[in-house]
């Protein structure tokens, strides 16, 4: 969101790719990790692709078909930003199953021979053993076309199976289409969901090395402060007391002190981390360099001897005599602390644990690889016994927890709602899958869509919509399967459960894009007629709307008419009703492009103020803040169509939507680019008003106060900022309205929306 940002229109042009060649470039020649630069160059690779397709014409960016070639069911490879580098996923160089399959079946390493082959009667008898044993991987949705191919073949179904062949064989040379053997079924528990594998967390524990910082610190403890402390009886065995230095050693104190020197080099030739004791200027490096000059014969100068002598001083002042049971203590202290084993000492404990478990799976209870160290694993790894396993090596192990998706986001393992949409596709995969009444196919089908939801998403133009798993050629094939188990009831309960734990989980949080492509999933498998919407990116916006949107203002309006929120947006909801029943006869009739909406359009625009005299972003982003102000970003759908109800109810989830807008407040204060957050706390608020217009009037009145009060304990700037949007919300509440501007004259009065083209006034 840039203030007063003046730019072309959108075009996809190159100058994205060459920026992110650059950085990619950058990265690959300066990164201090090896592995860094190693991916970074792959990255660039993909990039200098992704330009040189567009230059040949052989890339269409913004379209659904990105490849020239290549129909739209075709998993691409996507890069950032959403450009395709012309490479399909299930293309490339042949993969170790494959060539393993090969040399099974005994025929050529061939993909086109390989399809072949499973269309033979010993093809179709191995995919049939993959299909009943579960003994199966799916990395890419086309993994599963000869696994739904053979399932169709079995049942009888040859027309169709027959079809599905003849719409893959033209590609059979250039994807893999054959299944990655495993060793059996891959459990996913239909309540049970996990952020990594028991593999993600064996990969993390080794890639942990010791911290150098805690080792040097352990050496110190271990090594050198014993052999300092030795090296300072010495010297205290010339001394009068322990301020004066009698330098008139003997010859058994100067053969000590050449036993102690031997010790030290070897010490030092063993003990590499720690550099303080060759320092010239620290209290250890002036004893045992003094030791040097005397042993070696020669005398020390004045200035040397007034160094050793502040030395001795100064390490018995800090620490006491050694032997004193002031030094005793405070050596056993640091020998019982240099003792504690290492954090990466436990990481090895720790993947001794994970090494029991499947690597592909979640783990269901991991309160016993958390459990202190036992006897026995005491006597095989040295490590003390009841030793506790550190925070830092339990959060790798609680990543890889396996559990109802409430319980991880109350555990901490789901921090976000970005995250919790990362998680959802597992569940919703097994929701989904319940619709076919073979256990076999679900099975397939259920592999078919995680691979599926692996899939980046196009950058599109022109209101083009992402692929659908029911576009896949192997769905369709057994689209039919669905009418012996329509899974509508459990699609709804999904759905509801998930829109709960968003709302009431992340309150203030925009529901991110891939967590309503789920929604909409499920929403289509329990015809519940309730439109989703996706935020739309400014930069691209075309200033089209498809029809989906009036359709959820519309289900606003159902629920909000005459409440709260919409005199404080000033909607007028039921000339949104109008106008969709306007709109829904004109597209029966054809008289426009049924794949817009054309009265929303103009409607956001006239409500985001004058239009600027040029393109840009800003702009866009006042439009499109519009389309969600009007359809409430799906929280409406939520609550009027699927019925969600969350515990804490109304009330509190507003409170803590101000929690949210306060922590994004404070952010504003000396921030140079502070607009980003203003957006933020902007959505936050309107999450606040929507909650707060479905509580009863006087609930609201004692909430506005509870928010002034909450305002009061935050630092001053921060108040100040929400002043006017706090007396808004007041001044709506009681009855009051806003200006055509989104001000009043009372108290200094504004509606608080977050994208502007003059300067916000949050600023």
């Amino acid at each position: 969101m840039n203030d007063n940002a003046e730019q072309q229109p959108p075009v996809a042009g190159p100058s994205c790719p060459e920026g992110q060649l650059a950085k990619a470039f950058v990265t690959a020649l300066t990164h201090a990790d090896a592995g860094a630069r190693r991916r970074a160059e792959v990255r660039g690779r993909r990039w200098r692709e992704v330009l040189a397709g567009m230059a040949a014409g052989r890339l269409s960016v913004g379209s659904r078909t990105p490849v020239v070639g290549l129909p739209p069911w075709v998993t691409p490879e996507v890069m950032r930003g959403g450009f395709a580098t012309g490479t399909a996923s299930a293309g490339g160089p042949l993969q170790t199953h494959e060539t393993e399959a090969a040399r099974r079946f005994g025929v050529p390493a061939e993909r086109r021979v390989l399809f072949a082959y499973c269309l033979t009667e010993p093809g179709l008898a191995w995919l049939w053993a993959r299909l009943d044993s579960g003994g199966y991987e799916i990395g890419v949705p086309e993994e599963a076309a000869l696994l739904t191919m053979a399932w169709l073949v079995r049942q009888g179904e040859t027309g169709a199976a027959l079809g599905l062949v003849a719409e893959l064989e033209p590609f059979a040379d250039r994807l893999r289409f054959l299944p990655r053997p495993a060793d059996g079924p891959v459990a996913h528990a239909d309540a049970a969901v996990h952020r990594h594998t028991v593999s993600d967390a064996v990969d993390t524990l080794i890639r942990r090395r010791p911290d150098a910082a805690v080792e040097t610190q352990r050496e110190a403890l271990a090594v050198w402060q014993p052999f300092g402390d030795e090296l300072l009886v010495h010297w205290l065995r010339t001394a009068r007391d322990s301020h004066v230095l009698e330098l008139a050693p003997d010859a058994g104190w100067l053969a000590r002190g050449e036993v102690l020197l031997g010790r030290y080099r070897l010490l030092a030739a063993e003990h590499t981390l720690c550099t303080k004791h060759r320092d010239p200027k620290e209290n250890l490096g002036i004893l045992r360099g003094s030791l040097e000059e005397v042993v070696a014969g020669r005398p020390l100068e004045a200035r040397r001897l007034g160094l050793l002598r502040h030395a001795v001083q100064s390490m018995v002042r800090r620490r006491g005599l050694p032997g004193s049971a002031a030094h005793l203590a405070l050596r056993r202290c640091q020998a019982e602390q240099a003792a504690l084993p290492s954090h990466h000492a436990l990481a090895q404990l720790m993947l001794r644990r994970l090494a029991v478990l499947p690597l592909e799976t979640g783990i269901t209870d991991v309160a016993p690889l958390l459990g202190p160290v036992a006897e026995e694993e005491s006597r095989e790894t040295g490590l003390p016994a009841g030793t506790v396993v550190p925070a830092t090596i339990g959060q790798v192990v609680e990543s890889a927890l396996s559990a109802p998706l409430g319980t991880l986001v109350e555990r901490g393992v789901v921090p976000s709602a970005e995250v919790m949409a990362e998680l959802v596709p597992q569940l919703v995969a097994a929701t989904t899958a319940r619709a076919y009444g073979d256990e076999t196919l679900r099975g397939v089908m259920a592999a078919n869509y995680r691979a599926f939801r692996n899939r980046r998403s196009l950058l599109l133009l022109n209101l083009e919509r992402q692929v659908r798993v029911e576009e896949l050629p192997w769905v369709r094939a057994v689209s039919g399967q669905r009418a012996a188990a329509s899974g509508g009831e459990g699609a709804l309960s999904v759905l509801r459960q998930l829109g709960e734990l968003a709302v009431q989980a992340f309150p203030g949080t925009l529901l991110p894009n891939p967590l309503v492509r789920e929604f909409g999933v499920l929403e289509r498998q329990c015809d519940l007629g309730a439109p989703f919407v996706e935020e739309l990116a400014a930069d691209i916006f075309m200033g089209t709307f498809s029809p989906k949107f009036l359709k959820a203002a519309r289900v606003a309006g159902e629920l909000l008419g005459g409440t709260l929120y919409e005199r404080y947006y000033g909607i007028d909801y039921a000339a949104i009703r109008n106008l969709a029943i306007v709109e829904t006869g004109e597209a029966l009739t054809r008289s426009y492009d049924a794949r817009t909406s054309p009265g929303f359009a103009r409607l956001c625009a006239e409500r985001a103020g004058p239009a600027s005299r040029s393109w840009s972003v800003a702009a866009n982003g006042r439009v499109i803040e519009q389309a969600q102000i009007l359809t409430t970003h799906n929280l409406a759908t939520l609550v009027n169509r699927v019925g969600i109800a969350p515990r804490p109810g109304w009330a509190d989830l507003a409170r803590r939507c101000f929690v949210t807008v306060c922590r994004l407040t404070a952010r504003v204060h000396r921030n140079p680019r502070p607009l980003g957050t203003i957006k933020d706390a902007a959505y936050a608020w309107r999450h606040l008003v929507f909650h707060l217009s479905l509580c009863p009037p006087e609930e609201q009145q004692l909430v506005i106060t509870a928010l002034r009060e909450e305002a009061a304990r935050h630092p001053a700037h921060v108040a100040t900022r929400l002043a006017p949007a706090l007396a808004g919300l007041a001044l709506v509440a009681e009855g009051g309205t806003f200006g055509s501007d989104g001000t009043a004259d009372a108290g200094g009065a504004r509606r608080f929306v977050g994208w502007s083209t003059q300067g916000h006034w949050m600023r």
